[in-house]
């Protein structure tokens, strides 16, 4: 069944490592945006009954309760199997829990990236550790339990000690579902820019290199694990039964339609994406058409820890790149089936890098 997938691109401030297209607008903007929002959500001729909701930013948690149910009463389906709103840690209240329950959100996905308090300023954040916990409380008091907590591996003044503390708090409030991401270095965020240009702002001389932040993540597979909270793709783990099934849409090449800037549709066949920016959006701007591409299975579907089926003409296209792959103890294969090692999830940019065409 397919999903569907709000972007609300709004926030208070932007974060030092974030690199998605989001920003600090103007509240007229926010107005006109979810007018617009609401526009496209109207015009679609809905063939199928979504079984996912997914409302992903910015910050949609700084929504106000009646934009929100605004939004949802048009998107049929209710109840869903799964509707998760994301939300950063100082925006929860005991009124928008309850008002996200009465408009079908069952499962909050919190950006806490870190439970150290020096680290979580240096990102440009306010909460505390005590914060999310509080928060939590709350979600659970409005009937919300099916949480995510997501955390960042590689932030300034991150160390083991550090990381530490942050995976003891994961023990202590027990979430369904926890991501675990590894710092992206580009130009597209404000840390990212400053760690390639030698800077000092934000603290990125006190950034962990690849290694040291590989050595966390690790770090983080192997107690998560031993809390029963699974990885199942790169980035993310559950208990079993919390897997976040909007998410497995995307990785399993499963139908769903995008709303909203920046937001990507994909019918099974043909992929497209809305305007990246919110201007662009509100100017009218249609959507750009995305070719399939044959490969895509490959650097998508191998994020799985499940790993992929490869069909016969795929062992026999991708036969080198597999083969060295194997050789190499980047992947491994059991009853036909393809999947990354620990050592290849680590090094799994290389590995899809192999199987894109030009």
């Amino acid at each position: 069944m397919p999903g569907v997938y709000l972007a609300y691109p709004f926030c208070a401030q932007k974060c030092t490592y974030c690199n998605f297209a989001s920003g600090v607008y103007p509240r007229a903007v926010e107005a006109r945006y979810l007018d617009a929002l609401e526009a496209q959500i109207r015009t679609c001729q809905w063939e199928w009954m979504p079984e996912t909701v997914y409302l992903g930013g910015g910050t949609p948690s700084g929504m106000a309760p009646e934009g929100l149910r605004r939004l949802l009463e048009i998107i049929p389906g209710r109840p869903w199997a799964e509707a998760t709103i994301e939300a950063a840690p100082g925006t929860i209240t005991a009124e928008k829990a309850r008002a996200w329950a009465a408009c079908g959100i069952n499962r909050v996905s919190l950006g806490v990236q870190s439970f150290v308090t020096k680290e979580i300023r240096r990102t440009g954040r306010k909460h505390t550790a005590q914060t999310v916990a509080d928060e939590i409380g709350t979600l659970r008091d409005a009937d919300i339990g099916n949480v995510n907590i997501d955390l960042i591996a590689g932030l300034s003044g991150q160390t083991e000690a550090s990381w530490r503390e942050s995976l003891d708090w994961i023990e202590r409030l027990a979430p369904a579902h926890v991501s675990v991401y590894m710092l992206e270095v580009d130009e597209d965020s404000r840390l990212g820019k400053e760690i390639l240009n030698g800077g000092a702002r934000y603290g990125a001389g006190e950034t962990p290199g690849d290694d040291r932040t590989a050595g966390l993540y690790e770090m983080a597979v192997e107690r998560l694990d031993a809390l029963g909270i699974a990885r199942y793709e790169i980035s993310n783990f559950a208990r079993a039964g919390s897997e976040s099934r909007h998410n497995l849409k995307y990785w399993k090449l499963e139908p769903y339609a995008g709303f909203g800037a920046d937001a990507h549709s994909f019918d099974g066949r043909v992929r497209k994406q809305n305007p990246e920016s919110v201007e662009e959006y509100l100017s009218g701007t249609g959507q750009v058409l995305d070719p399939p591409h044959d490969d895509e299975r490959f650097f998508v579907g191998l994020r799985l820890m499940a790993g992929i089926r490869p069909e016969p003409e795929e062992w026999r296209r991708f036969e080198q790149p597999i083969r060295r792959f194997l050789d190499a103890g980047l992947l491994e294969t059991e009853g036909g089936v393809l999947r990354l090692t620990g050592r290849g999830v680590l090094l799994s940019n290389e590995v899809f890098q192999e199987f894109l065409t030009p």
